[in-house]
């Protein structure tokens, strides 16, 4: 996670049962959220700050699951297939990225 809104790397290749951590580097607030409708179906759901759903991250007041500058957040993708997921503060700015685990 960076100061000018981007997810580096991009997008990563991994093998199942292969963690991945999210630093932030910036000092800027970003979030890795996952789109249930963009992880595979027997994936569980992830997201920093240990949101449930997608919707509950998107109803949140709170700022839970917000990474300030040097935290961590780290999910272990079991499932094989394509996981995408966003930073909930800047998504319209387009920090989307993905996540494959072949």
């Amino acid at each position: 996670m960076t100061g000018d809104l981007r997810f580096d790397p991009g997008e990563v290749a991994i093998d199942p049962g292969q963690q991945v951590t999210w630093v932030n580097e910036s000092g800027v607030p970003h979030t890795a959220s996952a789109y249930e409708e963009g992880i595979p179906d027997e994936a569980s759901y992830f997201a920093s700050g240990g949101y449930e759903s997608e919707q509950a991250v998107r109803l949140s007041t709170s700022a839970r699951g917000f990474l300030e500058r040097g935290e961590t957040y780290s999910y272990t993708f079991d499932v094989t297939g394509t996981y995408q997921y966003f930073c909930l503060p800047h998504e319209e700015s387009g920090m989307v990225r993905r996540v494959i685990v072949e």
